[in-house]
C-alpha cells in the first residue's frame, strides 16, 4: 500500500461568523467528536468565531493538555455549527478522491494520536501544526474501497451505539423500580380481599422513622449500612510504579471503571507484579466496589479476579441485604452520599462516613422479590455488555486495518 502526503489532499476553511447568523457552538470532545460547548461566552465577540460546515472538520493543535488524545473531530450530525477560534478548520479538496468519513477514521486510531503526540513542539505548551498535520502520510485506496471500509466500520458503530441505548434503557429501569419500591414504597402489596395493589398508595400501614424523617412501612427497619455489609478499602504497594508490570494479576484503577460505558468490569489496562499481590486486595468475579477518591460513588461489579488499589471501596458479607439491592441503593443515593465527602483538589469518601450511611431494611420477601427481578435485568445488561467489548474490539480492528486498506466482510447473525 503506497502512502500519501495528508496535505495533497486537505485545504483550511477560514469562514468567520461575521453576521452572526450561526448560533449552534460546538467544541470537540475527547471522544473525537462535537459536542455542544460548555464555555462562557458572556461578552464574548461570537463574530470571531468560526464557521464549520457538515463533512468538515475541527482540530486543536495544542497537544500538551490532552492526555494522549488529539482534539479533531468531523461535523456529520448538523448542516452547520460555529466553533472557536482557537480551533482549525478544514475539508477535504475533493470527496471524489478522499472520503471525509474515511479519512476521520484514521484520525480516531491510537497510532495517529501517538505520532501526533510525538510530532508536537513546543516549550510552554505543545502543538501538533497544520504543517504537522499536512506532512502526515496515510494510505488512500480507491473510493469504492473507501466507501467499503467506511460502510463496515459505521455498521459496526451503529450496532455499538444501539446496545449502548438499550443498555441505558436497562438502567433506567433497574433505577425506575428501586424508586418505586424503597423510595415511593409502591412495592406489590396483596390486601386482605387478595388483591395486589402499590403499597402506599393502596393504603399500607407507615410508620415515622425519626432518623430519616420521614414515614417508612410498618415492620421496615433502619440500620447503619456497616451492620449489613462488610465494607473494606483496597490497598497499594508502594512506591506504585515498582510493581505495575505488563503481566500479573489485572490491577483496577479509577480510569478502569470511567471507560467502561455500564455497571460491568471486564477488564484493566494496568497490571500488578506477583511480589505486589500481598500488598494490595483481591476481589473476585461478582464483587460489587465502589470508587472513594478521583471520581468517587462509581459502583462496578467486577467479572474478573484482580487487585483493587486504596482508590476503592469493596463490599463483601452481606445481612439483610443483596448486592443487586445495594448496587441500586449507592445509584440512587450517590448525590447525598457524595455531599459528606471532602477533599481539595478531589472529593473523597471516607470509609467511616459510607459505613454510618443509613440503609432501609426492607421485609424479605419484599428484598427476594426485587432481587429476583433486578437479576433479569443484570443478565441482559451482561449479555449485551459483553457483546458490546467484541463490537469495540472489532471496532478497533477495522481501525488497525486501515494500514492495509483491508475490508472485513464481518457478517452479523
Amino acid at each position: 500500500m503506497i502512502y500519501k502526503r495528508l496535505g495533497d489532499y486537505i485545504e483550511p476553511v477560514n469562514i468567520r461568523n461575521k453576521e452572526l447568523q450561526v448560533t449552534t457552538l460546538l467544541g470537540v470532545s475527547i471522544k473525537k467528536v462535537l459536542i455542544p460547548s460548555i464555555a462562557n461566552t458572556i461578552g464574548t465577540n461570537m463574530k470571531t468565531y468560526k464557521i464549520i460546515e457538515k463533512n468538515q472538520f475541527a482540530y486543536g493543535p495544542v497537544t500538551s493538555r490532552n492526555g494522549d488524545k488529539i482534539s479533531i473531530a468531523l461535523l456529520e450530525d448538523i448542516d452547520i455549527a460555529i466553533v472557536s477560534q482557537a480551533y482549525t478548520v478544514f475539508k477535504v479538496s475533493d470527496e471524489q478522491e478522499v472520503l471525509p468519513q474515511y479519512l476521520m477514521m484514521w484520525f480516531r486510531r491510537p497510532e495517529f494520536d501517538r505520532f501526533a503526540r510525538f510530532k508536537s513542539h513546543g516549550s510552554a505548551r505543545e502543538v501538533f501544526d497544520w504543517e504537522e498535520l499536512c506532512d502526515t502520510q496515510l494510505p488512500i485506496p480507491s473510493i469504492e474501497k473507501q466507501q467499503q471500509i467506511v460502510n463496515e466500520y459505521n455498521t459496526v458503530t451503529n450496532r455499538i451505539q444501539l446496545n449502548e441505548k438499550i443498555n441505558t434503557n436497562l438502567e433506567v429501569t433497574a433505577q425506575a423500580l428501586y424508586k418505586h419500591w424503597f423510595v415511593d414504597f409502591e412495592f406489590p402489596y396483596v390486601t386482605s380481599s387478595g388483591v395486589e395493589m402499590p403499597y402506599k398508595s393502596s393504603g399500607g400501614a407507615m410508620v415515622y422513622n425519626e432518623e430519616l424523617d420521614k414515614e417508612i412501612p410498618v415492620g421496615w427497619s433502619v440500620e447503619r449500612l456497616e451492620d449489613t455489609v462488610k465494607i473494606l478499602r483496597g490497598a497499594s504497594p508502594r512506591p506504585i510504579a515498582d510493581y505495575i508490570s505488563t503481566k500479573g494479576a489485572p490491577w483496577v484503577k479509577i480510569s478502569d471503571a470511567t471507560a467502561c460505558s455500564n455497571q460491568f468490569l471486564y477488564k484493566t489496562k494496568q497490571f500488578i507484579k506477583e511480589i505486589g499481590i500481598s500488598k494490595s486486595r483481591i476481589v473476585l468475579p461478582e464483587t460489587l466496589i465502589l470508587s472513594n477518591s478521583a471520581s468517587p460513588g462509581l459502583p462496578r461489579i467486577m467479572k474478573i479476579k484482580a487487585c483493587v488499589h486504596d482508590g476503592w471501596l469493596i463490599f463483601n458479607d452481606y445481612k439483610n441485604i443483596t448486592r443487586e439491592y445495594l448496587l441500586q441503593f449507592l445509584i440512587a443515593n450517590k448525590r447525598d452520599i457524595l455531599s459528606n465527602s471532602n477533599g481539595s483538589v478531589f472529593k473523597n469518601l471516607k470509609t467511616e462516613i459510607l459505613k454510618e450511611y443509613p440503609i432501609i431494611i426492607s421485609d424479605k420477601n419484599i428484598l427476594k422479590l426485587f432481587t429476583t427481578n433486578q437479576k433479569i435485568i443484570d443478565d441482559k445488561l451482561e449479555r449485551i455488555s459483553t457483546e458490546l467489548l467484541s463490537l469495540k474490539e472489532l471496532q478497533s480492528l477495522l481501525l488497525a486495518k486501515m494500514t492495509k486498506a483491508e475490508a472485513s466482510n464481518i457478517i452479523f447473525h
